[in-house]
């Protein structure tokens, strides 16, 4: 019989087909957010929470061997999670009181002499002390699916995600390894910015951050979690990621709307000792730069001469505008829904008026019509139906189209063709040029946690963004083919080995 020493991420189905793809993550996958978002008792349908179950310790080795027991005798999917002895109880309560909605039970087992006396305000059962039958007092349930032919699921992209998501009970879960593993990456969201949605709440955003783990596990063989977190106090996330910091590789954080998400991303970089990412950020800015270097190439543009117009100046918008700077952009100017920033606008915050100050340099003012004129590139990280054929007709001659809001674009490709637009890209799969930060996100944190790189500079971020375009050979590049398969397996490699090559520490 083997000796289990660890366990892996696994996801539940292969992920080897742009359809599967579709189902899994986006854009799918918005489905079972929104049925959850209705209806918080579909988390136990549509994702893996209902095999969940989290172990507490101290220690994190006693944590894993726990783990290790009740996935072997019992098939749960236990994550083990290391705590601080010196810690006030009172953090602990504030802690799984907004963790417990990503399991179906807490084991407190192994720190009960601690625990034996808060009471936690929590609705799902929380083990402190022996009891006759684990399994049944866990009410966790194992749904699994072997050789599942995903040509037999009826209907479009979210009525299969949905039947994929119920059938499979989520798309993750655990597997046993004779060897240690890397600790796991927590995927963090307080569930405020969920793909197009918007603020759907912790609990509805836990299909997308299992999408994740599904990805990082297929693609780079990477360890991680969904953790969602149930409040949106900026200040009580900060100290619940801290508090379990010793439990994680890395943090991943994802779809937590800014402001908030910039504090978080800023305050979490400087306070732990492990790397920490923010996708909507980070990986987004990453992967539209390597598109629009590819897409410029096609034009025979240059990035300076460019008119750029982003809507969006959020998360994802900032990072982006900044990137681009930093790749030798002039011209940005960014659509919110106040119209276009510009430097001391009332309805500017600090961080808005912080980009204010590096972008339009025109100071040109107005709606979005009035702002695309003569525009050569669009990028939308909004919502969707933003962007309409007489404003494309209003660019600049070959303009290139980044319509970005999932699950539905600033404006559909067909229609940004007949308007006149050279390039169209979308983030979905079931479209051409689909920038999807899949591209990005598992070679990014592979070279990260392999060069014990911690910061996620500027410098690392245009580097990312080189390989990825380079990926597109000379003869592959075309209107339609401007960035890699988002399914490509190469890539991760080595996108993970450009960045130990350049930025590792021995």
């Amino acid at each position: 019989m083997p000796q289990y020493n660890g366990f892996k991420t696994v996801p539940k189905i292969a992920i080897n087909d742009h359809d599967t793809l579709s189902l899994v993550y986006t854009p799918g996958v918005g489905a079972s957010c929104l049925q959850i978002a209705k209806n918080p008792e579909a988390a136990t349908v549509y994702t893996n929470k209902i095999n969940s179950v989290a172990v507490i310790a101290f220690d994190y080795e006693e944590a894993i061997k726990r783990a290790i027991f009740l996935k072997s005798v019992l098939l749960i999917d236990a994550y083990p999670l290391v705590i601080k002895k010196d810690i006030l109880k009172s953090d602990l309560k504030l802690a799984i009181e907004n963790i417990y909605i990503n399991f179906c039970a807490i084991d407190l087992s192994l720190i009960q002499d601690f625990v034996s006396d808060i009471d936690f305000n929590i609705d799902i059962p929380v083990l402190k002390a022996p009891v006759s039958d684990l399994k049944d007092f866990f009410g966790a349930i194992a749904r699994n699916v072997f050789m599942l032919d995903t040509s037999k699921l009826k209907g479009d992209v979210k009525e299969r995600s949905l039947q994929l998501h119920e059938l499979a009970g989520g798309v993750i879960e655990t597997q046993l390894t004779e060897q240690k593993r890397e600790k796991p990456v927590a995927i963090v969201s307080d569930g405020t910015a969920v793909l197009g949605f918007g603020n759907i709440g912790a609990l509805a955003a836990i299909p997308v951050m299992e999408g994740k783990a599904a990805l990082h596990a297929e693609m780079s063989d990477i360890n991680s979690m969904s953790f969602c977190i149930k409040t949106q106090d900026k200040n009580e996330l900060i100290k619940i990621v801290q508090i379990f910091e010793d439990s994680f590789s890395a943090i991943h954080l994802e779809d937590i709307a800014a402001p908030v998400c910039f504090d978080v991303e800023k305050n979490l970089s400087n306070t732990l000792k492990i790397p920490v990412l923010h996708d909507d950020q980070h990986c987004t800015a990453i992967i539209v730069l390597a598109g629009i270097l590819n897409a410029l190439s096609l034009t025979g543009k240059k990035l300076e001469h460019t008119k750029i117009v982003i809507t969006g100046a959020g998360a994802a918008g900032s990072a982006i505008t900044k990137l681009l700077l930093h790749a030798g952009a002039k011209n940005i100017i960014l659509y919110d829904i106040n119209g276009a920033v510009f430097k001391c606008r009332e309805s500017n915050d600090k961080y808005l008026e912080e980009l204010a100050q590096i972008t339009n340099p025109d100071d040109e003012r107005g709606s979005l019509e009035d702002i695309i004129n003569n525009a050569d590139i669009f990028i939308g990280v909004s919502k969707g139906g933003l962007l309409t054929k007489e404003m494309v007709a209003k660019m600049e001659y070959q303009p290139i189209i980044f319509a970005l809001a999932n699950p539905e674009p600033e404006i559909l490709p067909d229609d940004a063709k007949e308007a006149g637009a050279y390039i169209v890209a979308t983030g979905r799969s079931d479209y051409p040029n689909q920038i999807n930060n899949l591209l990005v996100f598992p070679g990014l944190f592979k070279g990260l946690l392999d060069g014990h790189i911690n910061k996620v500079t500027d410098d690392l971020k245009l580097e990312c963004a080189i390989m990825i375009a380079s990926m597109v050979e000379e003869d592959e590049l075309t209107v339609d083919c401007i960035i890699p398969d988002a399914l490509n397996r190469l890539l991760p490699l080595k996108i993970s080995q450009a960045i130990v090559d350049k930025f590792g520490n021995a």
